[in-house]
């Protein structure tokens, strides 16, 4: 949808962004014991270019995410993908994915997808900031710059019912009080700009 807006209004709002600040691993009371928790993908490197299948420019399909144990005390394991480059007041939700088991320890590309009530593992696929269930492909406007899509992975020691299609709202006060470790890997993706695709990037996979 974004792809049409033209270059000229994404470059004036290329210094309009929600701000890296808003990211739910950043609010207060979240993020709080330090303990890391490893998150790949087998399809690009955390700092690096997302392949463009996983964007509104491809197939729109969510990318392979694969991450290590999780501490002892884990219930559950919850993932939000959020785009704090968005010009808007608060990051764009790609994604949010609620009760994952904790031994699975994987998404396979294109898991991210409507499932209803629930899938058959208890866990819950939430709703975008479109207010539809599954991935949101990335779809920056043209001219306003790279974009940064920040996958956030909590380790919860408390999985608490917060519904059917959860939203940004409800998975924050889920998790407020009950992250024991947590992991960050970014994917960019931008229109109008000149980047490298692939497995480029050095900066870390964890928060």
């Amino acid at each position: 949808m974004l792809e049409h807006v033209p270059q000229w209004i994404g470059e004036m709002l290329k210094n309009v962004r929600a701000g890296h600040s808003k990211l739910v691993i950043a609010q207060d009371g979240i993020y709080t014991t330090g303990v890391r928790l490893d998150i790949s993908s087998p399809a690009f490197a955390s700092g690096a270019r997302l392949p463009i299948r996983f964007t509104a420019d491809g197939e729109g399909v969510s990318p392979p995410l694969v991450w290590g144990s999780a501490p002892e005390g884990t219930t559950s394991v919850a993932l939000i993908v959020e785009d704090p480059d968005a010009p808007a007041t608060s990051p764009l939700v790609h994604a949010i994915v609620w009760n994952l088991p904790v031994d699975e320890n994987r998404l396979a590309e294109g898991a991210i997808i409507a499932d209803g009530k629930r899938s058959l593992d208890g866990s819950d696929v939430g709703r975008n900031s479109y207010l539809a269930e599954g991935w949101l492909p990335p779809d920056p406007p043209t001219g306003h710059g790279s974009h940064d899509y920040v996958f956030q992975l909590f380790a919860l020691s408390k999985t608490a019912d917060i519904g059917s299609n959860p939203g940004r709202s409800g998975f924050v006060n889920a998790i407020k009080g009950n992250v024991l470790a947590a992991g960050i890997l970014v994917g960019t993706y931008s229109r109008g700009d000149d980047a490298v695709i692939g497995f480029t990037a050095t900066t870390p996979t964890t928060a």
